[in-house]
């Protein structure tokens, strides 16, 4: 029974070990997993929202999106007409439209000339799709998951990559003021691998779409869509003239050696990776500078005082009468020790100071929380939205930290309206960030902008907002009042020191400009490329210089507060500044 008793555990560890490779080989991303087809079945081809892209002249002509099945297009539907594809949160905030399309792609399976339908285009119309070719609109397809775009050429890298999104149509090149081209055909080329040691399973890993100009003759019967010499389609803007035009496609499949683990490389691409170098390298400089002033403030600031302190101990105590280190240990304060009894003494708006200080102690969570799990490879290009998604997410579950951070800085700060403190910490700044958000949203809404976060989608965030994050806020801020106070190192003078009035770089709205100017230094290159991923529409991915740049803006941030304090101390007891 003894041997018994001891084989029993070590072949339970023994099972679980055995079952770790089952464990872990059935453990996957969330909008990674692969999906594989049989020669002849069909790939899914979904249509998104219609973004303007950038110009020749790197600028973006307009910030408003549509819908792919807006009436004013004509686009052909699907059979039974388009349906919503089901998305994340943060892909509906980010203006994402996922629809059924009519094209029916066959693995493997080229098609050619392959006839849609035919619409026509009125005067209204046609001045709508000229405009927004001429703005330079873009469409967006995802074939099996991977955005459609096309094939460029990067001279300063020499590599080949994949641009999500394909023109709408083209301005002649020859002459700017001339009459703009629909495309109505589209070459689709489709790369696909096939899977190691499995018959007949391929996978999709790449797609281009090329968009072509052709005014066929007729709109009834076969079209030939091989001929090169068929004219472009103008879109006529004449009162009371109809142009007929016939959408067609062509798709051609091509095997490719790319694995499907690394099918999104092509699309991931850095136009001038020496700038994030460059970035990195300024930031760096940066911080080594701020610390060099602030630990040479620091050491003037108190070198005086720790070699009287140092000589103070090397004083006999039996000869301290007439000793000339008496009348140093005993002289009164100097210098920054004047202030020691004021700087903790209560703001004019302690309630104010707490919560902006609790959100940005939750916003600060939430950022670095989220960064680190898009560095570790967490939030894939392949899940659309998922960063937006986990940061909602996060920002809600991480108000603990809020309402904790708030009332614990409330109640050390000898704060009495505790109710209030509660309910402003969840409420003030997201309340004032959501109604900014919901009116610029209207304007979304009166343009008829596919952007527009639908009244659903708003509902459910307000839902998420009450239901869980005021209250985890309430708790946090329950436990906050609960703790203890944190206590000054020193107690605070009774009687307020006269301060003078401060210099005008010194007053608060310019101070606030002056910090804000090196942190900003510290990463506003990664911030316009996170900006252009946004408004572009193109796939920011570089989160590990995103990571450093963040580790280094808070170290500025630290150094810059150090500073400033020092700054308006100095201010106030008459030391000499740097």
């Amino acid at each position: 029974m003894k041997s018994l008793s001891l084989t029993a555990p070590t072949s339970a560890l023994l099972s679980a070990l055995l079952a770790l490779p089952q464990l872990t080989s059935a453990f996957y991303l969330p909008g990674v997993a692969p999906t594989s087809y049989k020669p002849g079945d069909t790939v899914p081809l979904f249509v998104n929202s219609i973004k303007p892209v950038a110009a020749e002249d790197a600028r973006l002509h307009s910030v408003l999106s549509y819908d792919y099945y807006d009436p004013r297009f004509k686009f052909c539907q699907p059979e039974g007409g388009p349906k919503y594809v089901s998305e994340s949160l943060g892909s509906i905030l980010f203006g994402d439209r996922i629809m059924t399309s009519p094209f029916t792609p066959k693995m493997a399976q080229n098609q050619t000339c392959v006839k849609l339908c035919s619409a026509q285009y009125d005067t209204e119309s046609a001045h709508f799709v000229n405009t927004r070719i001429m703005k330079g609109f873009a469409l967006n397809w995802l074939v099996d998951g991977l955005p459609a775009g096309q094939d460029l050429f990067d001279p300063l890298t020499g590599t080949d990559f994949y641009s999500p999104g394909f023109a709408l149509g083209q301005i002649s090149a020859t002459d700017p003021d001339g009459p703009t081209v629909f495309n109505n055909h589209y070459d689709i080329v489709i790369e696909y691998h096939k899977v190691r040691g499995q018959v007949n399973q391929l996978r999709v890993v790449g797609a281009v779409v090329q968009p072509y100009s052709k005014a066929y003759s007729s709109a009834e019967g076969e079209v030939d869509c091989l001929d090169d010499s068929t004219p472009p389609v103008e879109l006529s803007e004449d009162v009371n003239r109809v142009t007929d035009v016939t959408f067609t496609y062509s798709v051609y499949w091509k095997e490719s050696s790319t694995a499907w683990a690394t099918r999104w490389d092509k699309y991931l691409h850095v136009f001038d990776p020496k700038i994030h170098w460059f970035s990195l390298i300024n930031s760096a400089v940066v911080v080594v500078f701020l610390t060099i002033t602030v630990a040479s403030v620091l050491f003037r600031a108190l070198r005086k005082d720790i070699a009287r302190y140092n000589r103070l101990d090397h004083i006999n105590l039996d000869d301290l009468s007439g000793a000339d280190g008496l009348e140093d240990g005993v002289q009164e304060d100097s210098g920054w020790k004047l202030v020691h009894g004021d700087v903790f003494r209560t703001p004019a708006h302690p309630l104010l100071l707490s919560v902006l200080l609790g959100n940005g102690a939750q916003l600060f969570a939430m950022t670095g929380f989220t960064i680190c799990f898009a560095l570790l490879g967490f939030l894939s290009p392949s899940n659309r939205g998922s960063l937006g998604t986990i940061a909602v997410f996060l920002y809600t579950l991480l108000s603990f930290i809020g309402g904790y951070v708030s009332a614990r800085a409330y109640k050390s700060m000898n704060g009495e309206q505790w109710k209030l403190n509660i309910a402003s910490t969840p409420l003030l700044v997201p309340g004032i960030v959501f109604s900014t958000f919901f009116i610029l949203n209207l304007f979304l809404w009166a343009n008829g902008a596919a952007g527009a976060v639908p009244f659903t989608t708003m509902l459910v965030i307000v839902a998420i907002w009450f239901v869980i994050s005021v209250p985890l806020s309430v708790a946090g801020s329950w436990l906050g009042f609960r703790a203890k106070a944190l206590e000054p190192p020193v107690r605070t003078n009774q009687i307020p020191r006269q301060i003078p009035p401060s210099t005008t770089y010194l007053k608060p709205v310019p101070s606030m400009l002056l910090v804000g100017i090196l942190p900003f230094g510290a990463i506003f290159v990664e911030l316009y490329f996170i900006m252009s991923s946004i408004w572009f529409s193109k796939i920011y991915y570089m989160f590990g210089f995103l990571f450093l740049c963040y580790g280094l803006m808070i170290i500025t941030c630290a150094a810059v507060t150090v500073l400033m304090v020092y700054f308006l101390l100095s201010r106030v007891i008459s030391l000499p500044t740097l």
